[in-house]
């Protein structure tokens, strides 16, 4: 879906199709006929952005053959979908029944990571529309924070040196420019923006005019952090936000209740990883790496409110006692895009945790799914307008 912002710029907004399970080529050409052109036929456009997520052999399989990337561009075409930005964070695996701390590997110190990466930027110059000359990619923020040391730090932000080089490179032998944002995620070495701009902006720093930063705003809430601060922190500091993921986090305004607790043991799941943050009633946080450890008793405190890494549906309010954080999210994109010119020009609904809800809010079809998908989509074009956005056929 593409928008006008009042300044004449095109903004772009998609869905994030991590939610669908493929790790071959095949099974993301099926995605797009099952679910993606189902979910544009729901919201009545011509035309749908999808932020494409590729696995590693999916990925190998479109580097290794230009046949393939044709047959993806003609699937696409086919059912109307255009891709502008690329999930770039996990690398595989990311269907399992079981991903927790997987997803964090290869990291930024492991060359597997930076050839993947360079692989799917040059995927998306041969993805992206005609007229469209500039695509994003989401990326893992270095690494999860265990073992992560100063030789560590070194060996990854050289990567992402590398990585600016042959971005440059690409964009002089194709004429279309990806730049790749450091997505920061509880729990990982680049936690919060200010991480960012620390790791960004110090010593060793990559280039700035290709590497920039993926604002989630889940990953924003779950650390409560104030999103006007934060938009500002990385402008002031000189940063792009090379691409926003619109999502929203679970929380509970009372964890000591019995009830509120009871009600976060049906989020609590085997499959994904629920990094949970406490408020303290002095402004600090205390942390658990998943929703399961936070709900033993005395892991953490209970005298402020809990926000856990769950991505709920932005369309839907939860039931009491608990809430999604939208309001952070109607916030954050009131200053990326609601001033006088947009901070960012790719946006991504990104809930990928559909079938990792509780079975009472989990979809259990095709048409479910792309029913919710569409809602949320139609959430997000509702604050666009409403931030004066016009939507574009």
């Amino acid at each position: 879906m593409r928008f006008r912002h009042p300044d004449g710029t095109t903004v772009h907004l998609a869905y994030c199709t991590n939610v669908h399970a493929a790790e071959q080529l095949d099974g993301v050409l099926d995605q797009l006929t099952e679910y993606a052109e189902p979910v544009r036929r729901r919201l009545h456009r011509d035309r749908l952005g999808i932020g494409l997520w590729l696995a590693r052999d999916a990925a190998r399989t479109l580097t290794d053959d230009p046949a393939a990337v044709r047959r993806l561009r003609t699937g696409l075409e086919r059912a109307g979908l255009e891709v502008v930005t690329l999930n770039g964070f996990p690398y595989q695996g990311f269907g399992d029944s079981h991903v927790k701390y997987r997803v964090y590997r290869p990291d930024w110190t492991d060359d597997a990571r930076l050839d993947h990466t360079t692989d799917l930027a040059r995927l998306l110059t041969a993805l992206l529309p005609d007229d469209v000359h500039e695509g994003s990619i989401s990326t893992l923020p270095l690494a999860w924070r265990t073992g992560f040391d100063a030789e560590a730090r070194h060996r990854a932000l050289t990567r992402l040196h590398t990585l600016a080089g042959r971005l440059d490179a690409l964009e002089e032998l194709t004429g279309r420019s990806v730049r790749v944002g450091l997505e920061p995620e509880p729990g990982c070495t680049v936690e919060t923006t200010a991480d960012a701009v620390e790791a960004l902006t110090g010593e060793g720093g990559p280039p700035p005019h290709r590497i920039g930063v993926c604002l989630d705003t889940c990953h924003l809430a779950t650390a409560f952090e104030d999103p006007a601060k934060a938009v500002a922190a990385l402008g002031e500091a000189g940063l792009t936000v090379v691409k926003a993921q619109l999502s929203a986090a679970l929380h509970a305004e009372h964890p000591e209740r019995p009830e509120v607790r009871h009600a976060l043991t049906e989020f609590a799941e085997p499959r994904f990883l629920h990094q949970t943050r406490a408020l303290t009633p002095a402004g600090t946080l205390r942390a658990t790496d998943d929703l399961d450890r936070a709900l033993a008793p005395g892991a953490l405190p209970t005298e402020g409110p809990w926000r856990s890494h769950f991505h709920v549906p932005l369309h839907a309010p939860l039931a009491e006692p608990l809430h999604a954080t939208t309001g952070v999210l109607r916030a954050a994109l009131t200053h990326l895009v609601g001033g006088p010119a947009p901070l960012t020009r790719h946006l991504e609904v990104e809930t990928y945790t559909w079938q990792a809800l509780p079975p009472g809010l989990r979809p259990t079809t095709r048409a479910q799914l792309a029913d919710g998908l569409a809602a949320e989509l139609a959430t997000a074009r509702d604050l666009l307008v409403g931030l004066g956005l016009k939507e574009l056929p």
